[in-house]
């Protein structure tokens, strides 16, 4: 029987749910919209048709046409796929089934044989049912984006377009109870957004002007005009459906490897059978039963179970994951993902939130300037500045509620800083290795150590060429950093390490707080490199969890890599084996987890299989197993195989997965499982965030 994940039928594209509840919408496909489930219902019902009439000892005209056309209904399918794979030089095991159940038919076993075909055919059918399911949570994250939304054009007039002709630039409205059709930005309006199929916020998140929405997540009461900023195509959750499907695509190596062995396995079998039919005529043996015999060691010893062993349980972790916000590319990726046991994480963007925030305002007590005053004119100078440090000082004076005088001759030198016209009076912003002259005892640059020894990236500020204060700028730990990396530990035996291009003292700070030991600091991507591959030589499998473009490298040296997706780098979003779409760094080790119990589902499905296939061997050539029989323990193994496989398309399976993470036993050597590595503290160069 054909793997559902190598055949799929065009009937497991369900319709279109309807739009407007909220939540992630759960398609699922009827049952007899599947052709395989229609023709085995058609089977099946002509079956009991007959079997009274054939038991009560009826004409043959009474039972034989309905008999006919249950081989008829039941058969031709797998049949005519069969003969399709046999014209490409292929042996499929259907062909193997249909042709057993056609040679029962001739020595006379007419009911043994429309019972193969019947068990075979509903077999089929839960197969495809089974795969629809799969298919269906794939799917239903097409339903989260609406199909059209309302463009405002540039003369205030409203028209309704499909959400994909919408562009970077564009305007929508979004109107109470409405889908939100495109990533962006609020420009008007005040709601309430229900964001948990993206965010997985449990409560709707207020919005306003400024703030970021997603395509797919449900406006509230209030109505919002939103800015188009990404590509509809290029939407989080569009993201989602292709890196989804592209992985529901592919093979694991255990599934490549079961089916170079299968088409070999199957020739075998065929010979066998064609032996222990052969031979016993050649010793005198009656011709029915050994014949029966033989067809039955054929039905028996098909592989067909071992085939659905290992796709099931893979896939439903591929759509699970997706589901929850982690974006696995390949059946390969996820295998690997339970192989790995060492993590390599870098700082910024991963670890924390990779948006700097003004965190000290240290005024000089000389110049009398109070920390509102010092922000004020830090933050005027800094405005018309796209630099991320320029943006946390302006947002920090807008959180104060300070107003802004207007600036000018505004200039911005690249390392070094901004310099502008404030209130008649020249503000300067920077570096305080640009801004300073070289008195090592100025007050100002002890200030600016200071800061940078508690881990803070410090910025100047200068009046008219004298520094009046500095501010301390750091990035925010994430909230479930600490114990991310405790789970990671526990789960991999080793203590994860951190491998960041930022300075030892932030780097080591940060660390502290989280539970590493092991600190890479100051490192270019090639550097990166270096220490994964030093991790592999000692025979490790490496994860590493990055989001920017100088994680890339690593991201490809690695046994695996996961990057961080709403704030990744193209660069690194493209090269990562899987993708956190929500940000959300705890379901790292989640679908590790999950991964790691699809692969034990491998192994159990591999061993029901060949216990199955054994026994009913064995059972059919040292006794007399009957044909009935060994179709159900057949074709019953298959569809057990299929069906756990799927238990991994549950909720309740990621609930588990996260909750086995977070509870794994501490490895040997502590809490965190440490390694006792040396510290690399090398400095980067100009220290803290380059300007």
């Amino acid at each position: 029987m054909s793997s559902p994940a190598t055949r799929p039928s065009p009937a497991t594209r369900p319709a279109p749910a309807a739009l407007g509840e909220p939540g992630p919408p759960r398609r699922r496909t009827r049952i007899l919209a599947l052709p395989e489930a229609r023709w085995a219902a058609a089977a099946l019902v002509l079956f009991l048709a007959a079997l009274p009439l054939y038991l009560a000892g009826a004409p043959a005209w009474a039972w034989g046409p309905l008999f006919a056309l249950t081989y008829a209904t039941g058969g031709w399918e797998p049949g005519w796929a069969g003969l399709r794979a046999l014209a490409d030089r292929t042996l499929d095991v259907d062909l193997l089934m249909v042709v057993a159940a056609l040679g029962a038919a001739a020595i006379g076993q007419v009911l043994d044989g429309a019972l193969l075909i019947v068990i075979f055919a509903v077999s089929g059918a839960l197969e495809a049912v089974a795969t629809a399911r799969t298919a269906d949570s794939v799917h239903g994250l097409l339903d989260l984006a609406p199909a059209t939304a309302t463009r405002i054009a540039d003369d205030g007039t409203e028209e309704e377009v499909p959400t994909e002709r919408l562009g970077v630039g564009d305007i929508v409205l979004v109107r109470p109870g409405e889908r939100i059709g495109a990533d962006g930005r609020v420009l008007e309006g005040a709601s309430e957004v229900d964001q948990a199929s993206i965010t997985g916020e449990p409560l709707p998140v207020a919005k306003q002007e400024g703030d970021e929405v997603f395509a797919g997540t449900l406006n509230g009461t209030g109505a919002l005009r939103v800015k188009v900023e990404r590509d509809p195509a290029d939407s989080v959750i569009a993201r989602i459906v292709a890196l989804v499907r592209e992985a529901s695509e592919t093979k694991a190596p255990t599934q490549l490897f079961i089916e170079k062995v299968e088409q070999r396995y199957s020739l075998g079998m065929v010979a066998a059978t064609l032996a222990l039919f052969a031979v016993p005529l050649l010793c005198g043996a009656a011709l029915q039963p050994t014949l029966l015999r033989a067809m039955t060691f054929m039905i028996v010893a098909s592989p067909c179970a071992v085939v659905l062993a290992t796709m099931p349980p893979l896939l439903s972790a591929i759509a699970n994951a997706g589901r929850h916000g982690v974006l696995v590319k390949s059946a390969v990726v996820m295998e690997r993902l339970g192989q790995v046991d060492a993590v390599a994480l870098d700082k910024t963007g991963t670890l924390t939130e990779g948006t700097p925030r003004v965190t000290d305002i240290r005024p000089l007590a000389a110049f009398g300037l109070g920390e509102d005053e010092l922000l004020r004119l830090a933050a005027a100078a800094e405005h018309p500045s796209e630099h991320p440090l320029a943006r946390a000082i302006v947002d920090a004076a807008r959180t104060r509620g300070l107003d802004l005088p207007p600036v000018e001759d505004f200039s911005s030198t690249p390392g070094a800083g901004v310099r502008a016209t404030v209130a008649g009076r020249t503000v300067a912003v920077g570096s305080p290795a640009r801004l300073l002259d070289d008195t090592p005892d100025h007050p100002a640059r002890t200030m600016a150590a200071d800061l940078e020894e508690e881990g803070r990236t410090a910025v100047l500020v200068l009046l008219d060429g004298t520094p009046v204060g500095a501010l301390g700028i750091a990035d925010r730990l994430r909230a479930e950093a600490a114990a991310t990396v405790a789970a990671l530990g526990r789960l991999t035996g080793t203590a994860p390490l951190l491998v960041t291009g930022d300075n030892p003292r932030a780097a080591t700070r940060l660390a502290g707080e989280v539970g590493i030991e092991d600190v890479r600091a100051g490192l270019l991507p090639q550097d990166k490199v270096r220490a994964v591959r030093e991790l592999e030589q000692a025979g490790r499998k490496v994860l590493v969890v990055g989001d920017g473009v100088n994680d890339a490298p690593a991201l490809a040296a690695a046994h695996t890599g996961i990057a961080m997706g709403r704030a990744g780098s193209d660069l690194a979003l493209e090269t990562a084996d899987a993708v956190v779409v929500r940000d959300e760094l705890a379901t790292v080790p989640a679908v590790v987890r999950l991964s790691r119990r699809a692969r034990r589902l491998v192994v159990q499905n591999l061993v029901v299989a060949a216990v199955f296939i054994t026994g009913l061997v064995v059972w059919d050539l040292a006794g007399t197993l009957p044909l009935p029989l060994g179709v159900a323990g057949h074709e019953g193994s298959t569809v057990i195989v299929g069906l756990n496989g799927l238990r991994l398309l549950t909720d309740a399976a990621w609930r588990r997965a996260r909750t086995e993470a977070a509870d794994a036993p501490a490895p040997h050597g502590g809490p965190a499982g440490r390694t006792g590595r040396p510290q690399d503290r090398r400095r980067a160069p100009g220290g803290g965030q380059a300007r």
